[in-house]
């Protein structure tokens, strides 16, 4: 973990109220699959916990939701050139076994972003196929990148690809596809559905959840969530990743 003082190298609206904000650091750092870092805002104390979209090199992208005030600010206040600064990297990211061949990626909303870190860290070793539901076909961004793997889209509307979700379009295909692990990022209705519909499958499911943070190590204890046996985990530092059956949604 470091914290740095990036520079923003781009900031764009890539979909309705959805920006990709890219920054370039001083030297590469190495980042996994799920991982996250905390992002300060001009005139907040507090730092943005957003998923890592990719890394290429000393470049590092995450996109995010434009929601409330620091969000709105992180999208419409930094400019090109301007330093921004940067905690990173922050948490365990997705971990494929190694005798694990063919991936499946479920994603919903701004929960297909930490997936498509995965999608080009797994895509070339595995065979991955990718599951990815947005509101309507104008919702639908960073395609070029989901298209790394075998992708079926989803919309809520049928405007574009199946209509339904991306759990309700990823179950109609699993028992054909067989999947040797599956990974997941959404809102939690999604997740709950994934978990219920995988229920007596032989296949792990991992999940990267999206909870509020306040410091993102561990300490403030915002972010924690149950577990099913009645224990309760810290979503920053005992995540973002989770067995699926771990957690009690």
């Amino acid at each position: 973990m470091r914290e740095l003082n990036a520079t923003v190298l781009e900031n764009i609206e890539i979909a309705p109220m959805v920006y990709s904000l890219t920054f370039g650091l001083d030297e590469e750092i190495a980042i996994r699959p799920g991982q996250f870092c905390m992002i300060g805002v001009h005139g907040y104390s507090l730092k943005r916990p957003i998923a890592v979209c990719k890394t290429e090199g000393e470049r590092v992208t995450v996109c995010f939701r434009v929601k409330g005030g620091g969000t709105r600010a992180l999208a419409g206040n930094y400019r090109l050139k301007e330093k921004i600064p940067v905690l990173l990297p922050l948490g365990n990211g997705f971990s494929v076994p190694e005798e694990a061949r063919r991936i499946a990626v479920v994603g919903g909303g701004v929960g297909i972003f930490p997936l498509i870190s995965a999608i080009r860290a797994y895509t070339g070793t595995h065979e991955v196929y990718a599951y990815m539901g947005f509101r309507s076909k104008a919702d639908i961004c960073l395609e070029y990148e989901m298209r790394r793997a075998e992708l079926i889209l989803a919309t809520d509307d049928g405007s574009a690809g199946f209509h339904g979700n991306a759990v309700q379009a990823f179950m109609k295909d699993v028992d054909g596809l067989q999947p040797d692990i599956v990974l997941s990022c959404g809102p939690l209705p999604m997740l709950r559905a994934l978990k219920n519909s995988m229920r007596g499958r032989d296949i792990p499911v991992f999940v990267s959840l999206e909870e509020r943070m306040g410091c993102g190590i561990g300490a403030c204890l915002v972010c924690v969530c149950d577990r099913e046996d009645g224990s309760r985990a810290r979503v920053c530092r005992d995540g973002p990743v989770f067995d699926i059956n771990e957690i009690n949604f």
